[in-house]
């Protein structure tokens, strides 16, 4: 799975720091899911499309 979390928190100017407090999680968890070493829930994936405003799909897409 690839994703563009951190395209769409540039340009929303924001921080990891910054999501991860909207987000209730760290600062390394947003770094995690960034570079792919960590897959966040369903959950987790909901909130941060609300955060930047877009679909679940334009943040993840699976690797064929």
């Amino acid at each position: 799975m690839k994703n563009t979390i951190k395209l769409h928190r540039v340009t929303h100017d924001m921080t990891q720091e910054d999501v991860a407090q909207r987000l209730g999680v760290s600062r390394q968890t947003i770094n995690a899911i960034e570079n792919n070493k960590y897959f966040p829930s369903l959950e987790l994936g909901l909130k941060l499309a609300r955060i930047f405003k877009c679909s679940v799909e334009e943040l993840f897409s699976l690797e064929e």
